[in-house]
């Protein structure tokens, strides 16, 4: 979902960073919310390691440029559920940091529309969490219908994203919306995925006694809220 270098000039890039910034407020406040009810250890681990996974992800598993953008597995929806929104979204924007700073530094002026676009749909995400999963529910319990549902909200808004910003840096000609068409279309397979991933992870975790989770794996995976 890399916003590709030119997309946005640097004329229009300021907005950018406007939206990173917002993204980063909910970010400060979505951590603090997770440490009233987790240690700070506890908390480092989880982060560390989305951190890490997020990296892999750019780096390692399978993607491609297609339209305006790259289409990535970046597995979100996972990250949430297994380490919580708040470890989620650190490991989000570091991890694209820092592939940023040692990989790609052509991908660092989009630095606040790329954050952006990582941070706000998890953030929706996690709000629809909260309405479509019961507080009776662990979250190993979970189906495909709903781990489908939080991956639609995820990566749905990725892609509404990168049309903004495609729209907003290159207008409404029609190569242009061809190019968000086929970006859109492509991440259907990601979308249908995802949730898949999101079960396997989760039967692994409920194979695992709370025991042997502690500190990496969020309590909800194993209790209900």
């Amino acid at each position: 979902m890399h916003i590709e270098p030119g997309i946005v000039d640097a004329a229009k890039i300021g907005l950018s960073w406007a939206t990173g910034a917002a993204a980063f407020s909910l970010l400060g406040k979505t951590v603090v919310d997770t440490l009233k009810s987790s240690n700070i250890a506890a908390f480092a681990a989880r982060s560390a390691a989305a951190t890490a996974l997020v990296f892999g992800f750019f780096e390692l598993l399978p993607h491609a440029p297609v339209g305006v953008s790259e289409v990535h597995l970046i597995l979100g929806t996972t990250l949430f559920l297994i380490f919580g929104a708040g470890p989620a979204a650190v490991g989000l924007s570091l991890g694209l940091l820092v592939q940023g700073l040692f990989f790609a530094p052509f991908d660092l002026p989009q630095y606040g529309m790329n954050v952006t676009t990582l941070l706000l749909p998890l953030f929706a995400m996690a709000a629809l969490a909260k309405r479509i999963i019961p507080a009776g529910t662990a979250y190993k319990d979970l189906g495909y219908g709903q781990t489908l549902k939080l991956s639609l909200a995820f990566q749905g808004g990725i892609v509404a994203w990168v049309a903004f910003w495609a729209i907003y840096g290159q207008g409404f000609g029609a190569a242009n919306l061809a190019n968000v068409a086929s970006f859109g279309a492509a991440y259907m397979s990601v979308i249908l995925l995802e949730p898949l991933v999101d079960l396997a992870v989760l039967a692994v975790a409920k194979l695992l006694s709370r025991s042997e989770g502690a500190g990496l794996i969020q309590a909800r995976v194993y209790h209900a809220a």
